[in-house]
């Protein structure tokens, strides 16, 4: 028989975890991954929460992906997607010095310059709105591969620069969506290689795949269904919470 966690202290916490995952992976609620690593820290290790997620969020990949079909912009891939790459490599050869703790502690710091600079410009009336840029493209990307690497943290400098194109919506959630379910694949190589997954991780995760798929399909409706004056806004203030709770976790543990 597979090994399994049966602890239940550890799926009070999971299963509230893997439903902001799958939310945030239909495009509702932007950043709320980032919420997964930290929140099954509490109960298991860092590494080990990492590895129980990542076929978590290949499942809701799958489902956003169909739910999204059509709808990315690739331009603003093109742009970003090498970079991402790069980040991969570069977390799996930082692997042994770079830990999650670290990772929270810069993603936190991005989120909050990044909230702070949509917020100025708002308040200036300056219009936000940019246009593609190549190299910002490949050094957010690179971050957001490197943090997506050790954390599952991809999102805020994903966001950097996907937010700042005024996309609407859908395409901002479906551009999202591609970007990260090819990035989450090509992890699958480094983690098996470092040895990230067991039978029993990886049972953990077909027990919790449920959820994700769930709440993925639920991130979807909602996502088509808010206006992009309410979405934007509201993903601005997601970041910085999520921001402020990743400052003060790896400020903590460091």
């Amino acid at each position: 028989m597979v090994p399994l966690i049966t602890d239940p202290a550890f799926y009070w916490v999971a299963v509230p975890a893997v439903a902001l995952v799958g939310l945030s992976k239909g495009g509702f609620g932007g950043p709320m991954a980032l919420v997964g690593v930290p929140l099954l820290a509490l109960v298991i290790s860092p590494v080990q929460a990492a590895a129980i997620l990542l076929p978590i969020l290949l499942v809701s990949d799958a489902i956003a992906l169909w739910g999204w079909r059509g709808q990315a912009s690739w331009q603003t891939l093109k742009s970003l997607l090498p970079g991402g790459l790069f980040g991969i490599a570069l977390g799996w050869m930082l692997a042994a010095q770079v830990t999650a703790d670290h990772v929270r502690l810069i993603v936190g710091v991005i989120s909050i310059l990044f909230v702070i600079r949509m917020a100025t410009m708002a308040l200036m009336k300056a219009s936000t709105v940019r246009g593609e840029n190549a190299a910002a493209g490949a050094f957010w990307g690179a971050l957001a591969g490197f943090t997506s690497f050790v954390a599952h943290a991809g999102a805020p400098p994903y966001q950097v620069y996907a937010l700042r194109l005024g996309h609407s919506p859908a395409v901002y959630a479906a551009t999202n969506t591609v970007f990260f379910a090819i990035t989450n694949v090509i992890k699958l190589v480094p983690y098996f290689a470092l040895g990230q997954f067991d039978a029993s991780n990886l049972a953990t995760s077909a027990v919790l795949a449920p959820v994700a798929l769930v709440m993925t399909a639920a991130g979807i409706w909602l996502t088509r269904r808010v206006s992009p004056k309410l979405f934007y806004p509201m993903m601005h203030v997601i970041v910085a919470l999520i921001g402020c709770k990743l400052i003060v976790d790896g400020v903590s543990a460091l």
